[in-house]
């Protein structure tokens, strides 16, 4: 007699790659008590946003590298304060080092200030033949941008990966909207906006009616505690200028 045939069993796990939002937290000491003392502040000014919440750590402005027995006390500090490190922003390859000490992993999408290379003179310029003109290429197209034509409402996220979000609705509270390029919200703005997603400088944030709970860009951002209180309610823009996140009011 056969025996039944055994019952397709579903995989245990499933691996799966999509948007995961992190802040991320530049520190510049290594100093466990000053980091506890500033970052339980920054928790307690907006719990709802901070407790809890993952982050990765940004090494860079650091002015040595720090070890490995350093870096713990930075990881407890960072749990004492209510956050949770969960891994470190790639920069150097002492940063990979450390990083496996620690047993932790480096996240590769968040953008790391870079120290400046010294400028070297041009070389000096050879004369060379000229060449035949090369062929034209066809232009290269852009994925369209996401369009979201229905509210998000709390707890939804819209996210646009490789281009930009259009939103012709309200953003309600505790709602996240992100992409890879800017975002503009044809309507109120009362959750988060995130663009830049990974890492592009030069996007921007659009809105309609702006009450917006937390705006970042390219990974700096800011809470509604620090946003410009006399722009509430009116039309803005948000762009990155440098490492600072600005704010005004379009069409004033």
């Amino acid at each position: 007699m056969n025996k039944p045939l055994e019952a397709v069993r579903e995989p245990a796990v499933e691996i799966r790659f999509g948007q995961v939002g992190l802040a991320q937290v530049r520190i510049r000491t290594t100093d466990a008590g000053v980091i506890l003392d500033e970052l339980t502040g920054r928790v307690a000014s907006a719990p709802q946003f901070f407790e809890r919440t993952a982050v990765c750590l940004d090494l860079s402005a650091l002015e040595k590298e720090p070890t490995a027995s350093d870096m713990r006390g930075v990881f407890d500090a960072v749990r004492r304060a209510g956050m949770l490190a969960v891994g470190l922003a790639h920069g150097t390859q002492a940063v990979d080092t450390l990083a496996r000490s620690l047993d932790v992993p480096v996240l590769t999408q968040f953008r790391v200030q870079g120290k400046a290379a010294p400028v070297q003179p041009p070389p000096p310029v050879k004369e060379v033949p000229k060449a035949a003109p090369p062929p034209v290429e066809a232009p290269v197209l852009h994925p369209p941008s996401l369009m979201q034509h229905q509210p998000v409402r709390s707890g939804q996220r819209v996210y646009a990966r490789n281009s930009d979000l259009v939103v012709t609705a309200t953003v309600g509270a505790g709602a996240e909207v992100i992409a890879d390029g800017c975002v503009h919200i044809y309507g109120t703005l009362r959750g988060r906006a995130v663009a830049g997603a990974r890492g592009e400088v030069t996007a921007r944030v659009f809105c309609q009616e702006f009450h917006a709970e937390l705006i970042s860009i390219a990974g700096v951002f800011r809470v509604f505690e620090t946003l410009p209180p006399e722009l509430a309610g009116k039309p803005v823009q948000a762009w990155l200028d440098g490492d600072d996140l600005r704010f005004a009011r379009i069409g004033g």
